[in-house]
């Protein structure tokens, strides 16, 4: 990753440098998703693609564009476009502005009159998302509104029905109505980055009238790197957890020399409640599933004191992993990943000391090390850097951080096994595999955006996309749920089978590395012949396309007992199993309920 793109960043740099930048990352020989987006412009919004295009590259996307004529975004989706129908776009950003409200309140207008010219604003918008959604069957991102650049009635101008100000925030309050009730649509938050920003240098009428630009030009960057998060969000490039080091990050001060009576925490002075205030941010991503580890130059005596301070909100239950040594920061922080199956690229490193932050960005490609800045600013920096974008909250999100746990716990009784089969029998599973349901298909969309390693054909599906195949006959869709001894690990596998003339052709093959050699996916092919013999289908065609990060499943059909048909020069194979009468279940370790 560019760390030139990574937030806090220079804008200017950006703006004069977008070409260069450019080449320099289609230069890296790194893998991406290839996705279209279609941006409908109710202003000029060249500049915005172009630092979208930069930020996505840099996130693992190579994006595709769209871009609509100045101002067309209400013809584009209310009347047609075959350019637009052709491109087939897989996420829709309607980049609007307070500039296309079609008219304000005035002084003389009353409550109804008021209330009728909401409405109708309202209805306006409202048909331009159902019919993009009804057309394109795809995610949809829209601006809200940012504020107003001027207040005609001062401070009054928020609270009465004829101020813009007032205006404005109903019709925000109405899109969230409308995002809360309607799934694939997401709001961008223009009016907190423009306030952030600063509204006066945002809303500058300058730009709008001279390019026709609602946003100041300086702020572009800004606004397409918010859309940029939203969406390697969708297509499972968030990141998954924060690595942090403790004297000097999560408290003040060098436990093992101050000693932990103390550090520099808690409500008795300032710079203490800033490092409580840290404490309970980090905390806050624990409960919304955001992993949480320790990597620390320290004895672990004195870091396990140091978190178990009367006044520390972090405790060690609260952390994965905590690793305590004198150890290289790199080290550990790969130890990490490798303990909790995870990509070090995946985790977050947060760290006080910029030398240290630099010698894990350099020895471990991927992983970022934001600058966090001094104490007071850590919060700020760290959560303007968008490593955990919220398109969707799913039940296993929160409890993500216990389900890590659980599995260390599995690992440890393991241990205690010479038997390998008789250990898995010994975990009790019990696995509910069935056809995709409603009350899953959040998940089951974030699990096929995120898994890497286990991943056939490393295909990526929006919510949208999982739906259709769910509701298609001729499809067949499956997840997997697993429960053991030890607790639930959710929703861990999903397959995607395409009906094509007597053939099940495998679309998506995907399982959480949490549940590696666990036989779960034994269990998924036992319910996929089942499945497909119900439909009186007798062969299943598998795939397998490479990446660097799947080689895991290199060798899965042949485990399977498919048979390899085929093979390029790239290292994709087309494999074939024919369904025998007598097929026996692969697994019997793992009780299913049908």
């Amino acid at each position: 990753m560019m760390r030139e793109l990574e937030y806090p960043f220079d804008n200017h740099f950006i703006l004069s440098k977008k070409r260069a930048i450019k080449r320099k990352l289609l230069a890296e020989d790194v893998s991406r998703i290839r996705k279209k987006i279609a941006i409908l412009g109710g202003y000029t919004t060249n500049d915005i693609k172009n630092c979208m295009e930069l930020f996505l590259l840099n996130q693992g996307i190579e994006p595709e564009f769209y871009e609509s004529e100045y101002n067309q975004y209400y013809q584009d989706a209310m009347f047609g476009n075959p350019v637009l129908d052709a491109f087939e776009p897989d996420i829709i950003y309607v980049c609007t502005s307070i500039r296309n409200i079609k008219r304000f309140p005035l002084i003389t207008d009353d409550c109804a009159a008021v209330a009728s010219l909401l409405d109708s604003q309202m209805t306006e918008f409202v048909g331009v998302w159902e019919n993009l959604a009804k057309k394109y069957k795809c995610p949809i991102i829209q601006n809200n509104m940012e504020l107003p650049f001027f207040r005609l009635m001062g401070n009054q101008d928020a609270a009465d029905i004829h101020g813009r100000v007032n205006f404005v925030t109903r019709l925000n309050l109405k899109f969230y109505e409308y995002a809360q009730a309607h799934e694939n649509f997401y709001i961008c938050d223009i009016n907190y980055i423009s306030a952030d920003y600063g509204l006066k240098e945002w809303s500058d009428p300058f730009y709008w009238h001279m390019y026709k630009y609602a946003v100041n030009m300086n702020a572009v960057p800004y606004l397409a790197f918010q859309v940029a998060n939203m969406i390697k969000s969708m297509f499972g490039k968030n990141k998954k957890g924060l690595v942090l080091d403790l004297d000097n990050t999560l408290w003040g001060g060098v436990v093992g020399e101050d000693g932990v009576d103390n550090i520099v925490l808690g409500q008795e002075e300032p710079l203490g409640q800033v490092y409580s205030e840290f404490q309970e941010y980090i905390k806050f991503h624990k409960d919304m599933g955001i992993i949480l580890a320790v990597d620390s130059k320290n004895e672990e005596t004195n870091a396990l004191a140091g978190l178990n301070h009367v006044d520390s909100l972090l405790k060690p239950d609260d952390f994965v992993q905590i690793m305590a040594n004198w150890d290289t920061k790199e080290r550990n922080f790969t130890k990490i990943a490798e303990e909790i199956n995870i990509l070090p690229e995946s985790l977050v490193f947060v760290d006080d000391n910029p030398a240290e932050r630099h010698i894990v960005r350099e020895q471990l490609h991927g992983v970022s090390a934001p600058e966090i800045g001094e104490p007071h600013q850590y919060i700020q920096n760290i959560d303007r850097s968008g490593y955990f974008e919220v398109t969707r909250l799913c039940a296993d999100d929160a409890n993500r951080n216990a389900m890590y746990r659980e599995n260390q716990k599995r690992k440890a009784y393991e241990a205690s096994f010479t038997d390998y089969h008789t250990y898995l029998i010994s975990l009790k599973m019990r696995a509910a595999i069935r056809p995709f349901a409603s009350v899953y298909m959040a998940r089951i969309a974030q699990l096929t955006n995120k898994s890497n390693q286990f991943n056939l054909t490393t295909r990526r599906y929006t919510q949208a996309e999982i739906e259709a195949a769910a509701a298609d006959d001729t499809y067949i869709t499956r997840y997997g749920k697993l429960v053991d001894k030890f607790g639930n690990n959710g929703v861990v596998s999903v397959v995607i089978g395409h009906l094509i003339e007597g053939a099940c052709h495998i679309d998506l093959w995907i399982m959480s590395c949490r549940v590696l050699k666990r036989e779960m996916e034994y269990a998924m092919m036992d319910e996929l012949v089942n499945a497909c013999k119900s439909k009186e289908i007798g062969k299943i065609i598998g795939y397998y396309y490479p990446t660097k990060k799947n080689g895991m499943v290199r060798d899965f059909y042949a485990q399977m007992g498919f048979r390899k048909v085929c093979s390029d020069k790239d290292g994709n194979t087309k494999w074939e199993f024919e369904i025998p009468l007598n097929y026996q279940n692969k697994t019997d370790v793992i009780e299913v309920e049908r």
